[in-house]
């Protein structure tokens, strides 16, 4: 039976049935306790109140009271934590502030913040893969720098998500189904179960699997776009080709299903050595628009191609386990495969050039969208995307006795991943000669492939000073090697926008030394990526081949750190630690290579237990500096160049509270404070070179009205993008929430109600006050036109019951329908026309049902 079929009937039967109250997990009569939740955030396994790191733990039951299923769930319930998933530049997870805006784009840069699944990251280079959680035992947030223990991509923080092992004491499993209704839109729900069993006395076998089904809540509504069309003969144009969406209106059309499993073979191979081999899969399809057009109205679009984002991945992993003399020794590896098809609607870009274009005739008469025969055509794209991405990481480390006043843990690590990059955005009709060379209806292709490599050696040594003073000293040095080759751009030598990037700029037989070729003579060398017409992204060789474009570098990141434990309840530390993120490459021929950023942290935090340890309170103040920060934004043609901007400062504020208010009711709240701004002025880079705010230049602009060419002046300020002090993007100035559960038993019914409130500040989207609109020239506020992400609050409501093995529940979430404002963005990132609110999901009415056995 399919998910959705199912939750519609789990919902009309359990209005309907005399359950005495409905639950979702096993309802417990008191919370974890903070005390003996274990971790290995430090690669080591330590009890979590014995850990000197700002580090938030949602446990198993935490994960099952609040219904914990992916990203979203769990980082809205990190404090220092911010997620966005924009359509066109991809997913980035964000630790204490630390974003520039444009992060997650495939030219772009690594992510800052890195993800774990067990012992293996699974963080591409296109951002953190979407984990189904289900049967995890917790997941661990890290704040602040860990590249001593975690690497590059741990520049600002971790996340680790740890799942539950083959257990080979018991037979037993689980199996849980939902059904939700969605205000404004459809039915969804999930079925999810596990099962583990032993495998005669040494092995274990531990499966899970899940199907999931997300409701639309977005309509495609219809509406047309006129675009500017011939001239009227007295200085003006008429009206020209008008076009409609009327096949692709829909409601609720931003359906989201996914499905996958997940399994783990455990073995003792002796007294003192373990290996665990487990393979996970997920194939997860979405259909529609991420979001919605305000201008449109409340849950509408506007769009005139299909839209789809169909995200698979496998992971193989392999975790060996043991003992050397004295020495916990670890082997953790595996290999992980994504692959991403998207396509994307991009009439937003004809609309938005179309005015900007205006005084030449639109888009259709600046540019030649032409068909074979001459005639003028729809001058709407939409984007083919057919991404691939690949990791292979190693790890080997050793840890030395826990229980000795000198210890010791660290190893070496090598990690490759690379991204096959293709986009492909057409215009239907396009005549052939206006297209990509051998790509008839394509006005700009990209494919390229993308390799980073890094490696490093690390190691922190602690010493106890004292019974009650310990002091840690750590270090990661660390070297990484990028690539990028391939094709981008138009086709030539005349294509329909008469520009100079794609084929023109391509290397031939008489480019050799040249770096930035432009209607070179010769013969084309052959391409590198099949199926493109030439490289115009690499480095020409002497004789004639071409090899791609590297970025090389080498460092160090340390850490320093001193815990007192004040009292058996109050733990103090203070920690310096440094962060890293590599650099990578501008494929424009004009812009060098970006260099690696750092993070610099110094703070101050503790463990505190009160009231005979009904409360748990840990918090941490800290201050960051974030060194030259890598900074994307879209250039010429609207594509992306990073550079490295000023440095930024950081200061905030992180807590955390539980109480076990009575035996009967547990809160907990956390919250942060996050003030991150530019210490010193952002420039603009207009031109082939970073701007340094210093004045104007003349620049020769050709313009093609009517396709003849003409050329002019215009005066670009080399100008002040972002002034000193400017707010760092995306992360809210205040983030918090608060949960409230309250248990009882009677007979064999334990019962409970739960609220939960989640509040976040206003913040801004793009760092940006002012750029470049392409077309007029003029100077615009990104920020201002993009928007700000609105506060909001949220609040969701559940009851519910266990008996014997059965749980139920009945749930509301969203109770007050907000409309969250998780993101913004812009089809065209540089036509500033129409901006898109990414939201949470309306108001969620539904049951789950559940048995263990």
């Amino acid at each position: 039976m399919r998910v959705r079929t199912l939750a519609a009937c789990l919902l009309s039967t359990t209005m309907l049935s005399s359950l005495p109250v409905l639950a979702h997990a096993q309802a417990q009569t008191k919370s974890e306790d903070t005390t003996d939740v274990i971790v290995t955030a430090q690669k080591r396994t330590e009890k979590l109140t014995s850990v000197p790191i700002s580090i938030q733990v949602l446990g198993t039951k935490k994960l099952d009271q609040l219904n914990v299923a992916g990203i979203d769930d769990y980082v809205a319930l990190l404090p220092s934590v911010s997620y966005q998933n924009n359509p066109y530049l991809g997913s980035s997870v964000y630790f204490r502030g630390v974003a520039s805006g444009g992060d997650g784009n495939h030219s772009g840069s690594q992510p800052s913040a890195g993800i774990y699944l067990d012992e293996q990251p699974v963080t591409t280079i296109g951002g953190p893969l979407d984990v189904h959680i289900y049967d995890v035992a917790r997941i661990e947030s890290l704040s602040g720098p860990q590249g001593t223990l975690y690497g590059a991509s741990s520049e600002a923080g971790t996340i680790r998500i740890i799942t539950n092992k083959p257990d080979a004491t018991a037979t037993y499993g689980r199996f849980d189904v939902e059904g939700n209704g969605v205000a404004h839109g459809g039915y969804g729900g999930k079925v999810e179960g596990m099962f583990n069993t032993p495998i005669g006395q040494r092995m274990a076998l531990r499966i899970v699997g899940w199907d999931q089904h997300d409701a639309g809540y977005i309509d495609n509504v219809a509406g047309s776009r006129t675009f500017t069309g011939l001239s009227d003969g007295a200085g003006g144009y008429l009206p020209g080709i008008t076009t409609t969406n009327a096949q692709y209106v829909k409601k609720n059309y931003n359906t989201h299903d996914v499905a996958g499993g997940r399994a783990a073979l455990k073995i003792d191979l002796d007294d003192n050595w373990t290996a665990t081999a487990s393979l996970m899969g997920q194939d997860s399809k979405a259909k529609g628009s991420a979001g919605y057009d305000p201008s449109v109205g409340d849950l509408k679009v506007q769009h005139f191609f299909p839209e789809f984002d169909h995200d698979r991945f496998y992971q193989a992993a392999l975790t060996l386990q043991g003992k050397i003399g004295i020495f916990d020794v670890t082997y953790a590896g595996d290999w992980m495969e994504r692959k991403l098809d998207t396509q994307q609607d991009y009439t937003d870009y004809a609309e938005a050039y179309d005015q900007n274009y205006a005084y030449y005739g639109g888009v259709a008469n600046y540019f030649a969208f032409v068909n074979d025969n001459g005639d003028t055509i729809n001058s709407s794209q939409t984007i083919i995307g057919k991404d691939k991405f690949t990791k292979e990481s190693h790890e080997l480390r050793f840890a030395s006795p826990s229980d000795k006043p000198l210890r010791f843990v660290g190893g070496v690590f090598f990690q490759r991943q690379t991204h096959h990059i293709f986009q492909d955005y057409q215009v239907p009709g396009l005549a052939a000669d206006e297209s990509v060379n051998g790509h008839p209806g394509t006005l700009w292709l990209t494919d390229q492939m993308r390799v980073d490599r890094d490696a490093a050696v690390f190691g922190e040594l602690s010493y106890d000073i004292t019974p009650t003073l310990t002091v840690t000293a750590g270090g990661r040095s660390f070297t990484y090697d990028n690539s990028l080759i391939g094709f981008f751009g138009f086709g030539g030598p005349d294509n329909a926008a008469f520009a100079s990037s794609g084929v023109r700029r391509c290397f031939t037989t008489a480019t050799v030394g040249a770096t930035n070729p432009v209607d070179a003579p010769g013969t084309l060398v052959p391409a590198a990526m099949a199926n493109t017409p030439c490289t115009d992204l690499g480095v020409q060789n002497a004789d004639g081949t071409v090899s791609p474009k590297r970025a090389k570098g080498s460092g160090f990141s340390p850490k320093l750190n001193l815990t007192w434990k004040a009292t058996p309840d109050l733990m103090l530390y203070t920690t310096w630690s440094k962060g890293f993120r590599p650099g990578g490459i501008n494929r424009r021929g004009t812009v060098p290579p970006y260099q690696p950023d750092y993070l610099v942290n110094t703070e101050l935090g503790w463990k505190w237990t009160l009231f005979d340890k009904t409360v748990h309170f840990n918090g941490a103040v800290y201050s960051q500096e974030w060194q030259k920060f890598q900074y994307s934004y879209l250039g010429a043609n609207s594509f992306t160049e990073v550079h490295n901007g000023p440095d930024a400062t950081i200061n905030g504020l992180e807590a955390d509270v539980n109480w076990q208010a009575t035996p009967h009711l547990t809160i907990t709240a956390n919250g942060a404070y996050t003030d991150a701004k530019t210490k010193q002025t952002l420039c603009a880079f207009e031109g082939d070179t970073q701007a340094d705010c210093s004045g104007i230049v003349d620049t020769i602009q050709t313009r093609y009205p009517g396709g003849v060419a003409t050329q002019d002046v215009t005066h670009n300020q080399d100008f002040v993008a972002a002034p000193k002090g400017t707010r760092l993007p995306i992360t809210p100035k205040y983030k918090a929430s608060l949960v409230a559960r309250y248990s009882w038993t009677v007979g064999k019914y334990t019962s409970y109600w739960q609220v939960e409130t989640a509040y976040q500040s206003s913040a801004s989207t793009d760092i940006r006050s002012a750029a470049i609109e392409t077309g007029t020239w003029a100077t615009v506020n990104p920020a201002a036109l993009l928007g700000n992400l609105k506060a909001y609050s949220t609040t969701s409501i559940s009851v519910g019951t266990s008996w014997d093995t059965w749980t139920a529940e009945l749930f509301v979430r969203n109770l007050t329908d907000e409309r969250a404002q998780l993101a913004r963005y812009q089809e065209c990132g540089s036509c500033y026309i129409r901006s898109y609110i990414i939201t949470n999901t309306p108001r969620t009415v539904g049951v789950r049902l559940g048995t263990k056995f």
